[in-house]
């Protein structure tokens, strides 16, 4: 039971991590795109 725990603690930090990384390059992206245009 305590493995399983851990395995699914384990998953959301690694999916947390990997959406604010996403929406990270996103705003990179958005703010590369802006800036071309001005």
């Amino acid at each position: 039971m305590k493995k399983l725990l851990l395995v699914g603690l384990l998953a959301g930090g690694v999916f947390a991590w990997r959406r604010r990384a996403s929406q990270k390059a996103e705003r990179d992206l958005w703010a590369e795109a802006t800036d071309t245009v001005r």
